[in-house]
């Protein structure tokens, strides 16, 4: 579903749903309990990011367009733990789970659409929850690499993968120190397995 592609018109005529836009850098929600809020992104970039109590910042997901988040999907029981923050404008959709369920009384278009639509929207949230979930289960950084490196490579169905993140925000997402990251992307460089340029990395294994 490309929820991007609807008109002006239907989604203005939906009572249930707000539209707003979040410059880069703006949080665009927390994660509250109770509060069963639902997001869909239009356009724009934007993570999950949760910091533990020593203040080390953990990416939890990377969210394009069309992906669907919110607390629903989430076991929270710290108001604030974990927050959405836009790393490009972003252009959101936000609802609430309850909303969801009961349609607009004139039962606009917006609204009959997304409910048709909502699983497919819902399956991709597990399959990136799952991807993760896969590659930390690995137990070395070269693994989370090379495992992470894959799944991009099977995405894009090509050798030459671009990385979404800066090397700063993929230790996060991989859990992993910087510095020992680091070095290894430069022993996989040394020992013939990838070829990086910038943010492009050519795998030649």
């Amino acid at each position: 579903m490309d929820v991007s592609k609807l008109s002006e018109d239907i989604l203005n005529n939906c009572s249930k749903v707000q539209k707003k836009e979040f410059p880069a850098g703006t949080v665009i929600t927390t994660y509250m309990e109770k509060r069963k809020q639902i997001c869909i992104l239009l356009s724009g970039k934007a993570d999950l990011i949760r910091y533990d109590l020593k203040g080390n910042q953990d990416i939890i997901e990377q969210f394009n367009q069309n992906d669907i988040f919110g607390e629903v999907f989430h076991n929270v029981n710290t108001n604030n733990e974990l927050f959405v923050m836009a790393t490009k404008k972003c252009e959101v959709l936000i609802f609430s789970y309850d909303d969801l369920r009961i349609k607009c009384k004139q039962n606009c278009g917006f609204h009959t659409s997304l409910i048709s639509n909502i699983l497919e929207l819902v399956l991709n949230n597990t399959i990136s929850q799952n991807t993760r979930i896969e590659i930390l289960s690995k137990r070395s950084i070269r693994e989370k690499l090379l495992s992470y490196f894959n799944i991009l490579s099977s995405k894009s169905f090509s050798k030459n993968i671009v990385l979404p993140f800066s090397l700063t925000n993929l230790a996060d997402y991989l859990s992993v120190d910087r510095s020992a990251m680091m070095r290894e992307i430069r022993n996989l460089i040394d020992e013939g397995f990838i070829f990086k340029n910038g943010n492009t990395i050519k795998l030649l294994y």
